[in-house]
C-alpha cells in the first residue's frame, strides 16, 4: 500500500485528482468506480477545473457508483444519483449512458444487486476504484462486522453512519435506514484503489485501517491486502499513524 500524505484537504484533493487523471489520460476507456460524501468533493472539483482548461477529455470514460440509499429517488435531492449529477456528471462530458449507479428502488434487491455485479463484470471490471472512509472504518456502505466476501448487496445502516449523514438531510429521521452497496469483495476486485482521508476526526480510525490487524470489524483494513491500493491523506488524518508508525530512514 501506497501512503501520500498532503499538508492540507487541498492539497489532498489535488494529489488524488491527479492519480484520476492519469487513469484517464492514459486509459480513456477507463471504468471509474465513484464515491459520494464530503471528502471526494475536492477531487471532483479539481478534476472539474482541469476539465474546463482542456487538459481532460471524459467522453470515453464509463462510472459505476460504490452505492445508494434505498427508498430514495434519482431525481431525490439526496440521493446518490443527484449528488453526482451536480457535483461532477453535469459539469463535465461524460455521456450520460456511461454513468452507472445502483437502483434504490428496485423492488427485488437481490436481483438489483446481480444486475450491477453483471454489469461490472461486462463493462470490464473497474479500473480505478475512488473511495472514502467513514469515521467506523466502513467503505461504501461496507458497515463493521459485514463479511469480506460479499459482492453488491443490500445493507442495514448502523446508528452512527445514519448520525454522521443525516447533516446532509433536514433532520436524522429522513436519513435512510438501508442502502445498497458494491461489497468488500467486489471491491477489492478494482484493478487499483485510491482511498482519500481528510481531517483529525478521521485520524484514529485511519491508523486502525492502515496499520491494524485485517477484520470485518474495521472494514477499510481489508486494503491492506489489495495488490495497487494507494491512499491520500491530510496531515491530520495522519497524524496518529505518523505518531505511531514513523517511518524509518
Amino acid at each position: 500500500m501506497k501512503i501520500i500524505e498532503a499538508p492540507d484537504y487541498q492539497e489532498m484533493s489535488r494529489k488524488a485528482a491527479n492519480l484520476v487523471s492519469a487513469q484517464v489520460i492514459l486509459f480513456p476507456q477507463s471504468v471509474l468506480g465513484l464515491a459520494t460524501g464530503s471528502t471526494p468533493l475536492g477531487v471532483y472539483r479539481q478534476l472539474i477545473e482541469w476539465y474546463r482548461k482542456g487538459d481532460l477529455d471524459f467522453s470515453g470514460v464509463r462510472s459505476v457508483n460504490l452505492d445508494e440509499y434505498c427508498g430514495l429517488s434519482p431525481e431525490n435531492p439526496q440521493s446518490y444519483h443527484s449528488y453526482m449529477w451536480k457535483n461532477f456528471f453535469q459539469q463535465i462530458n461524460i455521456r450520460p449512458t456511461n454513468t452507472f449507479l445502483p437502483n434504490g428502488l428496485a423492488e427485488d434487491m437481490d436481483r438489483e444487486c446481480a444486475r450491477y455485479d453483471a454489469l461490472i463484470s461486462a463493462l470490464g471490471g473497474i479500473d480505478l476504484q475512488l473511495l472514502g472512509l467513514g469515521k467506523t472504518g466502513h467503505i461504501g456502505f461496507n458497515e463493521p462486522g459485514e463479511s469480506f466476501d460479499k459482492m453488491t448487496h443490500q445493507v442495514a445502516l448502523k446508528q452512527k453512519t445514519i448520525s454522521d449523514n443525516s447533516r446532509f438531510f433536514n433532520s436524522i429521521d429522513e436519513v435512510p435506514k438501508f442502502a445498497v452497496t458494491m461489497g468488500i469483495k467486489a471491491i477489492m476486485q478494482a484493478k487499483k484503489i485510491l482511498l482519500v482521508v481528510s481531517g483529525a476526526g478521521k485520524a484514529e480510525i485511519l491508523e486502525k485501517a492502515l496499520y491494524g490487524p485485517v477484520t470485518p470489524e474495521i472494514p477499510a483494513s481489508i486494503l491492506q491486502l489489495h495488490p495497487n491500493a494507494t491512499v491520500v491523506a491530510d496531515s491530520d488524518a495522519l497524524r496518529l499513524a505518523r505518531q505511531r508508525h514513523p517511518v524509518k530512514g
